[in-house]
């Protein structure tokens, strides 16, 4: 290929590129120049937005507020003995409800029985000798300050004695020992708890806004998972005066009957709190509320979308509670909510949407002629 056919070649290329670049450049200056095509005559500017809606419904309920806790003892301790010796007598068994006062344990108390033995066989020698004035008036005062002594070693001895004895503080259960007889134990060592399960104190904690609301006296209501089929009557017994800076929350204590022995300590519950039964209460889905600021909801009228400020109360399985801003039977927007601005028109759809106005039913299509028509045909 010769230099001027090369040319030739890069100069046709040139002016090709040249040409689609400005057929491109007035294809797409065409629309814009023309401007948008006019609307068809009689169509609207806008449409309606779809959106799901729900009814505003009133409703009774129990007010309450849930939450979980822990049952424990009414009274509980574990007994340690306050000296040392070994266990000589075992009264009770494994788990055995016993009476207060009941002799639980018994240690060996040879060597306290003797010093008592001692202490009681001196205080009455001391006792008769008085009593007969065989002494001198030296020797019975002498005597008489000894006997004192002695009925002071008296009392020791008997607490000595009685400290071998471990007795029930209280009624109760006791729990599993760990002890047998023979066993040397040092004082303080635990030998055995004993629960009083009569009565037992659920403890629970409540967010710090129920303060104004919970009062002693109160209906608890009480389950459990080990017995779900059945509910447990209790009653709010004590209330924390401090709260939890923590967790910001309520300490709270209410008192449970347990006379048939159905529940134990330890046991987790789930507890609510009775305030009472409220009638009429006006409930929508919580999807409605529009939160950011004063919560609020879009009131659907006329076919348009309002935006209304209200006022919330309790919140119950996915409804909340509208105290003010609402009535029975408005209808709220619960979802499409990004889409609307104060007045928009909407198209509600959903279970909460009113029903649709009846069509009107159009004149059946026939070929009779206009009863005007009819008249000129005739008359000619």
């Amino acid at each position: 290929m010769n230099k001027n056919t090369r040319f030739g070649i890069i100069a046709i290329a040139i002016a090709g590129m040249a040409g689609l670049g400005y057929y491109a450049y007035t294809a797409n200056r065409a629309p814009a120049a023309a401007g948008p095509a006019p609307a068809a005559s009689g169509a609207p500017a806008s449409f309606p937005t779809s959106v799901e809606v729900a009814r505003v419904t009133a409703s009774d309920f129990v007010d309450d507020v849930a939450a979980v806790g822990t049952l424990k003892s009414n009274e509980s301790v574990v007994l340690r003995p306050e000296v040392s010796g070994r266990v000589a007598v075992i009264g009770f068994k494994d788990g055995a409800i016993v009476a207060k006062g009941t002799v639980l344990v018994v240690l060996d108390a040879a060597i306290q029985e003797a010093e008592l033995a001692q202490a009681k066989s001196s205080y009455d020698r001391n006792v008769e000798l008085v009593g007969k004035k065989f002494l001198s008036q030296q020797a019975l005062d002498s005597s008489a300050a000894t006997l004192k002594v002695q009925e002071a070693a008296v009392q020791l001895a008997e607490a000595k004695a009685a400290k071998m004895r471990i007795k029930a503080p209280f009624a109760g259960m006791v729990g599993l020992r760990n002890v047998s007889v023979g066993d040397y134990l040092k004082d303080g060592q635990d030998l055995i708890n004993i629960e009083d399960v009569a009565t037992l104190r659920v403890d629970f904690k409540l967010p710090e806004n129920y303060l104004g609301r919970v009062s002693k006296g109160q209906a608890v209501e009480v389950v459990t998972d080990a017995l779900p089929s059945e509910r447990f009557k209790a009653v709010l017994d004590a209330i924390d005066p401090m709260v939890d800076q923590n967790g910001r929350s309520i300490s709270t204590r209410a008192r449970l009957d347990n006379a048939k022995g159905k529940l134990r300590p330890g046991m987790f519950v789930r507890v609510r709190v009775l305030f009472g039964e409220r009638k009429a209460v006006l409930m929508v889905p919580e999807q409605a509320i529009v939160t950011g600021g004063q919560p609020a909801v879009f009131k659907v009228a006329e076919g348009k979308a309002n935006l209304v400020k209200v006022k919330l109360g309790v919140r119950r399985a996915a409804q909340v509670e509208v105290l003010e801003g609402l009535v029975e039977g408005d209808i709220v927007v619960t979802a499409g909510q990004l889409k609307l601005r104060e007045g928009a028109a909407v198209r509600p759809v959903g279970e909460g949407a009113p029903a649709a106005a009846p069509a009107t039913a159009a004149a059946p299509a026939t070929n009779a002629t206009p009863a005007g028509a009819s008249s000129t045909a005739a008359g000619k």
